[in-house]
Parts: C-alpha cells; sequence; structure tokens
C-alpha cells in the first residue's frame, strides 16, 4: 500500500460516517473523466470547429463529431482543417485556422468545472474518499485546465493519455488511476460522458455513472450503473448504494 493510500485510509478512520451518514470507506475511490465531466470543454470544441466550417458555407457534421467523443486520435483538430481544404476553396490556411479555432475556443470554454462537480469533489474530500482525474487527453491539457478551473488540489492523482500506453476506451487510465491511489477498481466509482469512456471504466472492473451532454445523448449508455443530468444529483449515499447494488449483480440504482 503506497503512503498516500495510507494517509487516505487513516482520514478515513478518523472521520468515520460523513456527509450523507454513510460508510464512507465502503468506496475505495471516485475517479472521473476530464473533458465533458468536470470542464465544459467538449461543446468549446464542437463550436470552434463548425463556426469556421459555417464561415466557409460548410455543414460540420454533428452527428459524425459525437461518434468521435471519447477517442482520442492524435492530429485530430488537424483533420477537421484537412476535411475542411477538401470541401471548401474558401478554408484557411492551416496556421490561419487552429489560430482562429484557438481563439474561439479560448472564448467559449468556461472558467468553472461543470455543475455539481465542485460540490461533489468537496463533499467527498470531507469523507477523505480518494480522487483522480483518468482522461485520455494530454497533460499539457487537462492539468493546466484543472488548474485554471480551481479543482486541481481536489484530486489526489491525474493520469492522461500521456501516462499510459492504449487509451480510451482501453482500461489503462482507469487501472492506472486505481493503482496509484492504491484503489480496488471493484470498489472504486468512474464518472463519465461518453461511452467509449464507461466501456474503459467498465473493462477495468469498475461501476460507472454516466453524466451525458447535449453531444454525447445519442451514445449507448446501457453498460452504466447509474446515468445522471448533472453531479449535482450525487451525493456520497447514491453513490454508496449504486456501488453496493452493482457488487450484488445488479446493474443500476436509480
Amino acid at each position: 500500500m503506497s503512503q498516500e493510500r495510507v494517509q487516505l485510509s487513516k482520514m478515513s478512520k478518523l472521520n468515520g460516517d460523513v456527509g450523507d451518514h454513510v460508510n464512507v470507506t465502503s468506496i475505495d475511490a471516485v475517479i472521473f473523466d476530464f473533458d465533458g465531466v468536470i470542464l465544459d470543454s467538449e461543446n468549446a470544441e464542437y463550436e470552434s470547429h463548425r463556426r469556421i466550417y459555417e464561415r466557409c458555407g460548410v455543414r460540420l457534421n454533428v452527428d459524425e463529431w459525437c461518434r468521435a467523443i471519447g477517442l482520442w486520435t492524435e492530429g485530430h483538430d488537424d483533420q477537421r482543417f484537412v476535411r475542411l481544404r477538401e470541401l471548401s476553396a474558401s478554408a484557411p490556411e492551416r496556421e490561419a485556422y487552429h489560430e482562429e479555432r484557438r481563439r474561439i475556443f479560448q472564448s467559449l470554454v468556461p472558467g468553472e468545472p461543470m455543475r455539481g462537480i465542485r460540490e461533489l469533489l468537496l463533499a467527498l474530500q470531507t469523507a477523505a474518499v480518494p480522487t483522480a482525474i483518468a482522461s485520455t487527453a494530454p497533460s499539457r491539457w487537462v492539468v493546466p485546465s484543472a488548474e485554471r478551473i480551481g479543482v486541481r488540489q481536489l484530486f489526489h492523482v491525474v493520469v492522461t493519455g500521456d501516462d499510459v500506453p492504449r487509451r480510451k476506451p482501453a482500461p489503462d487510465v482507469y487501472l492506472e488511476a486505481a493503482r496509484r491511489l492504491g484503489a480496488n477498481p471493484a470498489r472504486s466509482i468512474a464518472i463519465e460522458d461518453s461511452s467509449p469512456g464507461i466501456a474503459a471504466a467498465r473493462a477495468a472492473g469498475m461501476q460507472t455513472v454516466a453524466i451525458p451532454h447535449w453531444l454525447t445523448e445519442p451514445h449507448d449508455f446501457s453498460l452504466a450503473n447509474l446515468r445522471v443530468a448533472h453531479a449535482g444529483e450525487l451525493t456520497l449515499e447514491r453513490l454508496r448504494r449504486m456501488l453496493d447494488n452493482g457488487a450484488a449483480g445488479g446493474k443500476r440504482w436509480p
């Protein structure tokens, strides 16, 4: 057991039953995806491309975009540029495209975490439940973004696509996050916004919560143990009951 995990275990014993009067030590860890769960960056990313396409008289296919969410492809931004160049003679040059896309993205990406995230993290911190970020995105994006919106200090561990050989839907980021926390995946909960993310967490042996947004609403979330509209609907008691229900062979806990 890591020194960090030992300290977390001691904190749990000192706190005992807190918050919603739940035996919080039964939850080994709660592990969060980043984009679309902690930060509403998915909409800003889509809009940053869509607006440039629109200026060039091209419709960006939202269905194709939705299907790609949760899957990391190296150079995916440039693929959108290349596709626009194929479809429109008025497409900007590569450098201009990416400069404008970054400008639009920065103007749209929120400066706060998504609804209910900060409150849930603070409740988990009070209960000494270990937390982690498990993202397919690169560290150069995840870490500074988590710091910018003021939640980095609420996570014990951050694992990104840079830290593992395979990205989602492979389970690597979730298994690595659990390993670093000293957590049993079977007693851990993953919170995701996409079907590839849910598949990754389930492959790691974790119970899962799906929080879809409008871009991932069409995804298949049948593997999720629980589906909610936002993190504000999650409490320690609800997470514990979901975990216990899953361990007993149940699939969902409303």
